[in-house]
């Protein structure tokens, strides 16, 4: 990888990889990688620890991501490159920080396909008990790879389609839901109580469910590692960033508003898990039921995931080139111009990752909630220091006030993570530790910025 110097600012990297994405890709990208219909997987959980709530809940998450986005934007604005948080350290920051913020953000990143894969192969494997969960692991895993490697624009197509029939479901569900509700199907009737309800509300028993709710919106992040793709300047990654979290959270409040409106006493569900298919059985019948699932499978499965191994992939590949990953890992393809042998590796670690968290989902979800809210704290940090030491900017409003809040919220969701979240997520800091020291003291020549 060509690396050229500029007046000590840190590097500039020869363009590798295709530009090819519109804004509108980028769009598209946020809101397959959030996933549009993410609340029917954990819907019942959301409500139960919200204490039906739910819309409350996810209007909190939202507004407390809206900081982390605007983060981002201002990152990508200045530091144009595909690394994520991982670029935006090293540069806003130093080159320390940089490690760890990517370091952090590879624990969210490289373990979320694998919790996809796993969660649609379970929930197949029950529809269709015949087939062992492995083969479909397989399936997943070999079909995201192929659309990876073959190209972002071949990627940015299948989403387009994976994201049109997502909406399809979710309008047919909000249609029915809305009309069970005017015939008060199951003792359903308009209330403002999954907004507020006094006699259950306290920010303590929100807060928790909204530790929750916050799982939807992770991935809108994810939008900043194809920077080096993008063809619609430096401003693109940042609005598409932001567009993509509003529009997807408007649609987490609608539907799961009119869930809780169908079946308001969220200490009934016959199981927790299933919680959303039995209401939208309620709304539309068996076949809504069924239809629910399978875009849940489908949404997780190929859409997400599809996501989730090009970002990551990305981040491994700007790490790789910087020397702080085996520099193999940075090879482009020839022909396609992707990072593919990134894509391979990731494909290996998530089959792997899966067979070992094959019955521990939780302590996987636990994982990734602490990789990502502990990038997000360093990427506002990033901000702040990148603009207001280094740039000496004026603008105090969006350079130090609104990361500061935006750092305190994500601090307080980072406090509030299961106890074995932060047991898990330091024995991944310590091993990072150790590597950054190995790194330090044998590989002489990784040092990029300043």
């Amino acid at each position: 990888m060509e690396v050229v110097r500029t007046n000590g600012s840190g590097p500039v990297y020869k363009q590798e990889l295709k530009r090819a994405l519109t804004f509108w890709d980028l769009m598209i990208y946020g809101l397959i990688f959030m996933v549009p219909i993410a609340p029917f997987g954990i819907y019942g959980e959301v409500a139960t620890g919200a204490k039906g709530m739910v819309a409350l809940a996810y209007i909190i998450g939202m507004i407390g991501m809206i900081f982390t986005a605007l983060s981002y934007a201002r990152m990508s604005e200045a530091i144009p490159y595909s690394g994520s948080v991982y670029s935006y350290a090293s540069h806003g920051i130093n080159e320390t920080a940089g490690f760890f913020g990517g370091w952090l953000i590879l624990l969210d990143y490289i373990f979320v396909p694998a919790l996809l894969y796993l969660v649609s192969a379970a929930a197949l494997a029950d529809i269709v008990p015949q087939v062992p969960i492995i083969v479909w692991l397989l399936i997943f895993i070999g079909i995201n790879t192929v659309i990876n490697v073959i190209g972002i624009e071949f990627t940015a197509k299948t989403n387009k389609i994976i994201l049109i029939a997502e909406l399809i479901v979710l309008l047919i569900f909000i249609v029915a839901g809305i009309i069970a509700i005017a015939q008060h199907a199951n003792g359903a009737e308009f209330t403002f109580k999954p907004l507020y309800d006094k006699n259950n509300f306290s920010m303590a028993t929100v807060m928790g469910a909204v530790s929750i709710a916050v799982l939807s919106f992770l991935g809108f992040d994810a939008v900043s590692t194809l920077a080096e793709e993008s063809k619609g300047g430096k401003k693109a990654i940042g609005n598409a960033i932001i567009g993509a979290l509003l529009l997807v959270g408007v649609m987490f409040i609608i539907q799961t508003w009119i869930a809780a409106l169908i079946w308001p006493d969220y200490t009934t569900f016959e199981n927790v898990d299933t919680a959303f298919y039995q209401i939208a059985e309620i709304a539309g019948g068996p076949w809504l039921k069924w239809t629910t699932i399978i875009a849940t499978v489908v949404a997780w499965g190929i859409a997400d995931a599809l996501v989730a191994q090009a970002a990551i992939s990305r981040i491994i590949f700007s790490m790789a080139r910087d020397r702080k990953l085996p520099h193999v890992l940075s090879k482009v393809h020839h022909k396609f111009k992707t990072p593919h042998i990134a894509t391979f590796v990731v494909a290996a670690i998530s089959f792997f990752v899966t067979m070992f968290f094959s019955a521990q989902i939780g302590q996987l979800v636990s994982v990734i909630n602490f990789g990502a809210l502990s990038a997000f704290l360093i990427l506002h940090i990033s901000v702040i220091n990148y603009y207001m030491r280094k740039q000496k900017s004026t603008n105090y409003f969006s350079h130090l006030v609104l990361p500061a809040i935006g750092f305190l919220i994500i601090g307080f969701v980072w406090f509030n993570l299961d106890p074995m979240a932060k047991q898990l997520g330091f024995i991944w800091l310590g091993i990072g530790v150790l590597y950054f020291i190995y790194l330090k003291k044998f590989k002489k020549d990784i040092k990029i910025s300043e």
